[in-house]
């Protein structure tokens, strides 16, 4: 969102665009309502939404480690045997890759427990917790120090590592989707926004220093620990492996029962 941000470009594309913010799910829903018009929407929104299309280009995803997608239990329990996992609802996305994952850790059927992003609250009731966002940076942050507070020796598991690890997948998170039978976004339209927001993309890359810089100073995170989450960690790049990544998604979770069948298509202006 650079250019939507920061001069020299945020006057003009705000006579162009308005840009609410809310979670990933509430995006999907504004989509899928028609009360807007484009929306950065989990990739599980393209399965239970007729009619969302993907403009090209963008993607929040991870090609290794993500860091913000954690699924964090017991020691003593393995991942088979949990009876129970506290999880953060923010995504619904990363609770169908969650899903997918328990499936082959021969675990299908273990309850998610909707619980607020809290790591403490959450394992008093349960066995293991998912943390979603900066709720999972913070927790890696203070992992030394929540041994040293409590004792407790705790797993970390990396959900988009994971991911790859049983799979060979990329982990893709999110896209850009545009409203189902929006006429006035196809053809030309369609292309324009592409373009601004491809644009504001490559800005941002470019811009990292100050990207941290200015997030470190709201969220209790080291710039260097945020230079390297956007580097290292997110791929913003809707490419091959990125669009292989969610048509494995889309049919693992359909045959797991996880998201309804979705014939997953790739966007227009990609072909």
């Amino acid at each position: 969102m650079w250019d939507f941000e920061h001069p020299p470009l945020s006057d003009p594309l705000a006579l162009r665009y308005r840009i609410d913010r809310m979670s990933p799910s509430e995006c999907a829903a504004r989509l899928a309502s028609g009360s807007a018009d484009i929306g950065l929407v989990p990739i599980a929104a393209l399965a239970t939404t007729p009619g969302l299309r993907i403009l090209p280009g963008c993607a929040i995803a991870s090609k290794g480690r993500v860091r913000s997608l954690l699924l964090v239990r017991r020691a003593s329990l393995p991942l088979a045997a949990l009876r129970s996992v506290a999880a953060d609802t923010a995504s619904r996305t990363t609770l169908a890759y969650a899903r997918i994952l328990f499936h082959k850790w021969g675990n299908p059927a273990v309850p998610f427990l909707p619980a607020a992003a809290d790591l403490d609250a959450m394992l008093q009731r349960t066995d293991a917790a998912i943390l979603i966002g900066d709720p999972a940076l913070l927790a890696l942050e203070e992992r030394a120090n929540r041994f040293e507070r409590t004792g407790e020796v705790l797993v970390y598991h990396d959900m988009a590592e994971e991911w790859r690890a049983l799979t060979g997948l990329t982990f893709v998170s999110a896209v850009w989707g545009t409203a189902p039978e929006n006429e006035a976004l196809r053809n030309l339209v369609d292309e324009r926004v592409a373009e601004d927001l491809i644009l504001s993309r490559d800005h941002g890359l470019q811009n990292i220093d100050a990207l941290a810089a200015e997030w470190s100073r709201k969220m209790p995170i080291s710039e260097e620990t945020i230079r390297t989450y956007l580097t290292a960690n997110i791929h913003y790049v809707l490419d091959k492996e990125c669009l292989e990544g969610m048509r494995g998604f889309f049919r693992m979770a359909a045959e797991c029962g996880v998201l309804p069948e979705y014939n997953f298509r790739v966007p227009e202006l990609m072909v």
